[in-house]
């Protein structure tokens, strides 16, 4: 890769993923609005602003391949994204707790180039879906959680990775879905543009 790649994300969790990959990378944070459009179903959701943030991020570097990411939890159709508050966490951990649930990232990538015309820059955009199940959970265990602080900037109000990890029972599909970044799907992506060999 000729220019590191631009990932559209202050997240640490995908910043650490990527950096699994060993592939070169610097990372600015997206300044879009997050919030669901009425009626908008759950991958599209998730495709929108995978894109959004990464066509946000890539205006401000021409030339340069951009990563952009989006992943939210989806229960019965209602998406969960990152609660407001501690009784809106625990509502989610609630309706998560002895349930299946999907958690679905979307991941859109920018090319690096600029077309002559000043046309819009070509994207490739996907999805993965991972398939999670939570054993039941007990109200001290949900709110000794959130006391913990860590659900809140969280989709779905959890982190597989860090004190949710005993909750899945079950998990079907990608792991590292589940905590951000479908890196099997993000290596595919620049192979298959022409940015990784």
């Amino acid at each position: 890769m000729h220019q590191p790649l631009i990932l559209a994300s202050s997240s640490p969790r995908r910043q650490e993923l990527l950096r699994e990959t060993g592939i070169p990378f610097q990372a600015h944070s997206p300044d879009i609005s997050e919030d669901q459009r009425p009626g908008e179903l759950a991958l599209d959701y998730a495709l929108r602003l995978a894109e959004e943030k990464a066509l946000a991020v890539a205006q401000k570097f021409p030339g340069q391949p951009v990563l952009g990411a989006d992943t939210i939890v989806v229960i019965e159709g209602e998406v969960l994204g990152k609660p407001r508050d501690r009784e809106d966490a625990a509502r989610m951990l609630r309706l998560l707790s002895g349930r299946s649930h999907q958690v679905i990232t979307a991941v859109c990538l920018v090319r690096p180039e600029v077309p002559a015309d000043g046309t819009a820059r070509k994207t490739d955009i996907r999805s993965s879906t991972t398939h999670v199940s939570f054993r039941k959970l007990d109200e001290d265990e949900i709110q000794q959680y959130i006391t913990g602080g860590e659900p809140m900037d969280k989709a779905g109000a959890y982190a597989i990775q860090g004190g949710a990890a005993g909750w899945a029972d079950h998990i079907e599909g990608e792991y590292s879905n589940v905590v951000g970044l479908p890196l099997p799907l993000v290596t595919e992506m620049l192979r298959t543009n022409g940015l990784i060999s």
